[in-house]
């Protein structure tokens, strides 16, 4: 078992978070123990981490059709005086803001994103090629990323999708969609997103009913174009809550756009600002869920998968070797009709000697037959893994199993099931929980569970 190198993206986080965020600094070294016992297994290569799952900035994405008010609202939010608050961004692709210390705003492909690990579309156009071949290679046509001087997106990321209504969105955008939602800590959905029926907003539906997180999620509602009132921003939000718990939907936290230059507009970003002073909480959990989430996957899905096809494997190749040893027999049987050579294979000296050569023939060809077969396999664990959209290498761990004693000896089951690497899986769940727990305490004062004092 050799040592894996500790990946350089690992210590550029731990060297981030060892004064702001111990939790996360911690998180960093488990990261590494995971890597390692993947590594151990063939799931991944020396050079790459499982850190790169994720992205580690805090996350904010903007749902909304095309209009003035998403416009304004997005210049208003991200604006700064240096650059005049004018935001431009593609209507039909995913736009990802990121801060810059520059002046001028900078407009870059989306190749930028998904090559560079520290960003939410990392290798995005692989699981674009898995949904259908060649549109992985059109990545340009559906991400941006833009660089903007905004103190709101210091040490955090603002993605704006395209026109969620829009008929000519493309169907790939359904898979890029539910990436950016299950990233997100923070999404704003325009309720106007509603209005018109799409497949992109029965898709919003069914991950707002899968989720039901009221801390992730934030429904504006569109009267820029009227006087509001206190009762009138009431009365919009029941109506809204309403509508949408009748579509299944009964979470999230609700606030009214109103003019730009009203004073109620200054509110809406006020509130969305306290909700962003708890993102960098989010993301700590985001993390860790990621971190216990790909811990789980191994035994219950990784494992398993390839525990199915090892299976399948064997029977094949024992299939194939008795074909063999059938043909042999048959073989002899008219040897023996025709030439009666069995007086001979029963003399103790020739007849051993026949039996170990047949033995020294037999356990060569059925490593061949094996290894032959197991090619059919290795193509089929390929495909599985961009089905699944795993970034671990199925077909690797599963070549680990094509070793000779595994072949020759009765061994169905694949490395990774066995007790050493399941307990080394349970300690390293149990250690993500108590960083949860940490995490938890943090913003508890109670410590009557930490300490006990006997009855006197």
């Amino acid at each position: 078992m050799s040592e894996k190198a500790i990946s350089k993206h690992l210590i550029h986080l731990e060297k981030q978070f060892a004064t702001n965020n111990p939790v996360l600094q911690q998180a960093t070294k488990l990261f590494h123990e995971l890597d390692q016992l993947e590594f151990d297994l063939s799931l991944l290569d020396p050079d790459e981490t499982t850190a790169r799952k994720i992205s580690w900035w805090p996350i904010i994405t903007l749902i909304a059709p095309e209009s003035l008010s998403k416009t304004h609202f997005i210049n208003q939010f991200l604006g700064s005086p240096s650059q005049a608050a004018n935001v431009h961004s593609a209507g039909h692709k995913f736009t990802v803001f990121q801060h810059t210390p520059q002046t001028t705003l900078a407009t870059l492909p989306g190749t930028a994103l998904d090559v560079d690990y520290r960003l939410p579309f990392y290798k995005v156009s692989q699981k674009l090629e898995a949904f259908s071949a060649g549109e992985g290679a059109k990545i340009n046509a559906y991400l941006e990323l833009k660089t903007l001087n905004s103190n709101r997106l210091k040490n955090r990321l603002f993605i704006e999708t395209p026109d969620f209504n829009s008929p000519a969105q493309h169907i790939a955008c359904d898979t890029l969609n539910k990436h950016v939602i299950e990233l997100s800590d923070l999404v704003l959905i325009f309720t106007d997103v509603f209005e018109t029926e799409s497949v992109a907003k029965e898709q919003l539906l069914a991950e707002l009913i899968a989720h039901q997180d009221s801390n992730k999620f934030m429904f504006v509602i569109d009267h820029a174009d009227i006087a509001l009132t206190p009762e009138r921003e009431q009365a919009s939000i029941t109506t809204w809550r309403r509508r949408l718990s009748d579509l299944g939907v009964n979470t999230g936290q609700f606030m009214v756009l109103a003019n730009s230059e009203s004073p109620a507009q200054n509110k809406v970003l006020l509130e969305i600002d306290q909700r962003l002073q708890g993102i960098d909480n989010d993301r700590s959990y985001r993390v860790l869920y990621t971190l216990e989430k790909s811990i789980r996957d191994i035994p219950s899905i990784i494992v398993p998968e390839v525990a199915a096809v090892v299976t399948r494997w064997k029977e094949r190749c024992n299939f194939s070797t008795l074909i063999v040893i059938g043909f042999i027999i048959s073989l002899l049987l008219f040897a023996e009709i025709y030439m009666g050579i069995l007086d001979v294979l029963f003399d103790p000296i020739i007849g051993s000697i026949a039996i170990l050569g047949l033995i020294a023939v037999l356990i060569p060809l059925h490593v061949l037959i094996s290894r032959l077969q197991a090619k059919s396999f290795i193509k089929e664990l390929n495909k599985r893994q961009k089905e699944l959209q795993l970034t671990e290498n199925l077909a690797a761990m599963f070549e680990r199993s094509l070793s000779f004693w595994r072949i020759v000896l009765p061994i169905n089951e694949p490395i990774g099931s066995t007790k050493k690497y399941r307990a080394r899986l349970r300690l390293l769940g149990e250690r993500v929980k108590d960083l949860v727990q940490t995490l938890n305490d943090n913003f508890s004062v109670d410590n009557r569970y930490d300490t006990f004092t006997p009855d006197e």
